[in-house]
């Protein structure tokens, strides 16, 4: 079972580097598998979008919470760690170019020894999507045509990627350093919809549906695996990341995870800015289930 734990974001410390370094490289001395970063390219003052994991619909932070970008703190604490997984969790992937995105992710793979992993959506705060210059109701096409561009740009192509799409529209386009593992670098999807689901079965490597559970993530999971088969993909490879608590988390909860078909936790931190006190919490959790350091 792989554990992942996201750096926490309320308190404002994700911009604190001693902070982040000593969270990172505690997690890797805990034998946790990767650091998840969040994304909020802006927040806004005043929003009429309904935050869809908190029944008030309101989102739990300050539009002033420093919120840092997420593949820049990756490249950060990949020089700060040896073989600590780096994962976002969830990148919005409207807020991004593919071209510019595809060869920042390359960089961080590259520099990081192949310890990226990306975990995109397609957001659900409309005020942040449209003033990063994107339509908001075409995000799901937009999305489906920026993996395509990712997976062609770190595709080894010696005669150049051409793309004329909806939204995007280049030709004879090189992009190097390529990811470790290629056009194959690990893109999974999160959300909760069933748009979702599906795309993560048509196009991702996994699937990330935190905070949903029961009969609503059997039905997920079956349209994700449905998807992948209809599309010529093998279901069982792709990956299923489920949601839990550092402080809550124990073996047999992990246990029940994995009966609903987890490959992955993720565990969220409860709102911390003391340093001592998140080590402490990381360690005990680490003990439960029994992590190999």
């Amino acid at each position: 079972m792989k554990v992942s734990v996201v750096a926490p974001v309320t308190d404002g410390i994700t911009a604190d580097p001693e902070w982040m370094v000593g969270f990172a490289r505690h997690l890797e001395l805990c034998g946790f598998e990767s650091i998840v970063v969040a994304e909020h390219t802006v927040l806004v003052t005043r929003y009429d979008s309904v935050y869809p994991y908190d029944k008030s619909g309101r989102v739990g932070m300050a539009s002033d919470c420093p919120i840092p970008d997420p593949l820049e703190m990756l490249a950060f604490l990949a020089g700060q760690t040896n073989r600590l997984g780096l994962a976002t969790g969830v990148l919005v992937l409207p807020n991004h170019h593919p071209v510019v995105l595809a060869k920042r992710a390359a960089t961080v793979d590259v520099l990081s020894g192949g310890r990226l992993r990306l975990c995109v959506g397609v957001g659900w705060l409309r005020e942040e999507v449209e003033a990063c210059g994107a339509d908001f109701d075409s995000r799901g096409r937009r999305a489906d045509e920026q993996l395509a561009v990712l997976r062609a740009l770190w595709a080894d192509r010696p005669e150049g990627v051409s793309h004329h799409g909806e939204f995007f529209s280049f030709d004879d386009v090189m992009s190097y350093p390529k990811p470790i593992a290629a056009e194959h670098l690990p893109v999974h999807i999160g959300g909760h919809s069933r748009a979702a689901a599906r795309r993560a079965g048509r196009l991702g490597d996994g699937f990330q549906p935190l905070g949903v559970a029961g009969p609503e993530l059997a039905a997920l999971l079956a349209l994700m695996r449905a998807e992948a088969a209809a599309a010529g993909r093998d279901p069982e490879a792709l990956e299923v990341s489920l949601g839990h608590l550092v402080t809550k988390i124990d073996a047999d909860r992990a246990g029940g995870l994995v009966e609903q078909g987890a490959d992955r936790i993720v565990l969220g931190m409860p709102p911390t800015a003391d340093i001592e006190q998140a080590k402490d919490m990381l360690s005990a959790c680490a003990q439960r289930l029994s992590l190999p350091s």
